[in-house]
């Protein structure tokens, strides 16, 4: 057998090997076949599994994306997890080919190799985007012969000093942008495109970029292996130990001032927690190095405990399912794997009222058990790609052990052989239990772009997609009037928001269309119409009635895009929010985040909503503290004297209203550069209401 003592550098005598060997064989299996590998998964009632590509054809697959023309790419990640230099990579990537159509791969072509790092891949005007830190690349085959001649970095500049942490996860969303997982890593990006424009730092963000107009911008985040986009635009990522996580507020609405004082606009939304049930017992390292890990806790009196098994430790490729061929009740549901655990988990997604935040919950038929599931300790489930036939594709990684070795005790690896495995890898397609392979014909390179509006109503997300994506590569204006008329008259909301998209790709978005879109009887395309109407000032009006929409997230959005308005009916406006939502605190954040939402005009319109001042409550104290705080460290004087005037107001000297405003305004101004403004805000106090007047009146002899 292979040697299972690689990496260690000592001479051992034959019988010490071969004793060597037949304790490992026991402790660490071996390798099966695709189809005995196959034979120890189990799948959810209704579903069964399909091999559909296996070594030789693909070795090491982490990524699979299908084309305009159905061509199959796959990334092949062989160096993991041992670090390469730049350009000395082993990395791949393949076209695979059915030849038969028998629905399993017969040939695959080497379409890109020695390729670094290379985690994710986009398709883009006939040829792809590949995520390769500390780059990312556009790849094209000019000639037809199957293998990339054209090798272009697009970007630069990305952290590129651990697999498990870089740039990632190539999406291209339904508002036109193309989203990617930066881990929050530090990196000075560069942008080709742009080449005159200062480096860009995306440290702890995510980002997003626009092709068709050369755009860079910083994204909520950070996610890491595994991001995905729903149907309306919403995003949700994975990382390790957290399988699904939502972002909940964009970059641009939180970064408007730099006062807003909160990092972290994501939120897990899993209602149970972080359980996974594994078939596999946990590996021999990883036990031991639990129970070591353990034992030190205890000494140390610590409460810390860490699991072995039944949680998540290695979640990722987080995936919406959009296609049309799984049962209704599967649509839009949300499947993660955990390497570590062997297992592809489901869960199903759900709006929450009062809050934009949507909960992931756990079907009916897997409360104590997964999606699926495998007792072959190799099988590595890494991510999932919804296919042009509508099923689901899972990549295996098939790999012995799939944990770096930088965080294994020495003792432990010393017997671990991590490339076991890196000559394998498995695809396998997910589909109905009484469904087939199907031999899809597709040529949408060679579709017209009237014929591709059309498809925007096609019921599987991946065709609606491809439409969607090359009516914007191809910017084809002829096709303006036939968008316009799907967007009127379609029945499916999906196709309406996709027609509604490609009429801003095309710079042929007006405010008629816009208000048209406020009316859908939709809440997703209503929510979308919001931001569309931020870049219409005649919209306003409508903005501020959608903080009233029945769809609690409409009203957020709203809530968000009225930040972008100007005018005197802005703060008003907001004030109405704070007091309907308020509870709530992503709308509270949603209103402090814009300048209007955070001003002295904020409060005096706050003070004249009665529900909010009737009633003393815990959350509109804290909001007025926040608010504060935001206009003492913005520190504009004429902004702070007229919230000083306001504060003075008699209605609130009773109870603790004057005291969480100053509260606020002590902590803005601890921040102060200018010392006097630093040593009288250590000064105030508010424990009287003696103090809380000598605190104002020293407050406006400053200002």
């Amino acid at each position: 057998m292979k040697s299972v003592f690689v990496g260690r550098h000592v001479r051992l005598s034959v019988l010490f090997t071969l004793f060597g060997a037949t304790c490992l064989a026991q402790r660490y299996p071996g390798p099966l076949s695709p189809e005995q590998s196959m034979g120890k998964l189990k799948i959810a009632n209704g579903f069964k599994v399909q091999l559909y590509a296996a070594e030789p054809h693909v070795l090491d697959p982490v990524a699979l994306e299908f084309d305009e023309q159905g061509n199959a790419y796959v990334v092949e990640m062989p160096d993991y997890p041992y670090e390469v230099e730049p350009g000395k990579g082993k990395g791949r990537i393949r076209i695979l080919k059915d030849t038969n159509g028998d629905g399993r791969v017969d040939k695959s072509i080497i379409f890109a190799e020695n390729v670094t790092e290379a985690t994710s891949i986009l398709p883009w005007k006939g040829g792809i985007i590949v995520t390769a830190a500390p780059n990312i690349l556009y790849l094209k085959d000019t000639n037809g012969d199957g293998k990339a001649d054209v090798r272009e970095i697009l970007f630069s500049g990305f952290f590129q000093n651990n697999s498990e942490a870089q740039v990632t996860s190539l999406r291209f969303g339904v508002d036109n942008w193309i989203y990617a997982n930066n881990r929050g890593q530090s990196g000075m990006v560069t942008f080709s495109k742009t080449p005159d424009a200062a480096p860009v730092s995306v440290r702890g963000a995510d980002f997003r970029f626009r092709l068709d107009r050369n755009q860079f911008e910083l994204e909520t985040g950070p996610g890491q292996f595994g991001q995905t986009i729903d149907d309306w635009g919403h995003r949700f990522f994975t990382e390790n130990s957290i399988h699904i996580q939502q972002s909940i507020i964009p970059w641009r609405y939180t970064h408007r001032h730099p006062y807003l004082g909160l990092s972290k606009f994501v939120v897990n939304i899993s209602d149970h927690q972080e359980i996974m049930f594994n078939e596999t017992p946990p590996p021999y390292w990883r036990a031991e190095r639990t129970a070591r890990r353990n034992k030190a806790f205890k000494e140390a009196n610590m409460k810390n405990i860490e699991y072995a098994e039944g949680r998540f430790t290695g979640a990722s490729g987080g995936t919406i399912y959009t296609g049309d061929a799984f049962p209704a009740a599967y649509q839009g549901n949300f499947f993660v794997t955990d390497v570590s655990g062997n297992l592809v988990h489901r869960d199903i997604l759900s709006v929450v009222d009062k809050s934009p935040v949507m909960v992931a919950k756990r079907g009916d038929q897997e409360k104590d058990k997964e999606f699926l599931s495998s007792t072959d300790t190799w099988f590595r489930p890494i991510t999932f790609t919804t296919g042009p036939d509508g099923y689901l594709y899972l990549l295996d990684y098939y790999r012995q052990h799939i944990e770096t070795p930088v965080s294994i005790d020495d003792d432990l690896k010393a017997d671990m052989d991590f490339m076991a495995g890196s000559d394998k890898g498995r695809i396998y397609r997910i589909l109905p239990g009484n469904a087939s392979a199907k031999n899809v014909k597709i040529d949408l390179k060679n579709t017209s772009s009237a014929k591709l509006v059309a498809v925007l109503e096609n019921p599987n997300g991946w065709w609606r997609s491809q439409a969607h994506r090359l009516l914007i590569e191809r910017g084809d204006k002829s096709v303006i009037p036939t968008v316009k008329a799907l967007f009127n008259n379609s029945k499916d909301a999906k196709a309406r928001l996709r027609a509604l998209y490609v009429l801003e790709g095309l710079n042929a978005l007006d405010a008629a269309v816009v208000k048209k879109a406020l009316q859908d009887a939709e809440p997703g395309l209503r929510e979308n119409a919001v931001m569309l109407a931020e870049r219409f000032p005649e919209c306003l009006p409508q903005v501020i009635q959608m903080t009233n929409d029945p769809a609690n997230r409409v009203a957020f959005q709203a809530a968000l895009s009225l930040g972008e308005f100007n005018g005197a009916t802005v703060a008003p406006a907001l004030a109405k929010v704070v007091a309907q939502y308020g509870q709530d605190s992503w709308f509270r954040t949603a209103v402090l985040s814009s300048n209007a939402g955070s001003s002295a005009e904020l409060l005096k319109a706050l003070l004249q909503q009665d529900s909010f001042t009737q009633k003393e409550e815990p959350w509109k104290l804290t909001f007025l503290e926040d608010l504060s705080a935001i206009v003492a460290a913005r520190n504009k004087k004429e902004e702070v004297s007229a919230y000083l005037e306001t504060l003075s107001q008699p209605a609130l000297e009773k109870g603790s209203w004057q005291t969480s405003l100053l509260k606020g305004l002590k902590k803005g101004l601890s921040k102060a550069t200018n010392p006097q403004l630093k040593e009288a805000a250590g000064s105030l106090k508010t424990d009287s209401a003696a103090d809380i007047k000598a605190a104002i009146l020293k407050l406006k002899a400053l200002y």
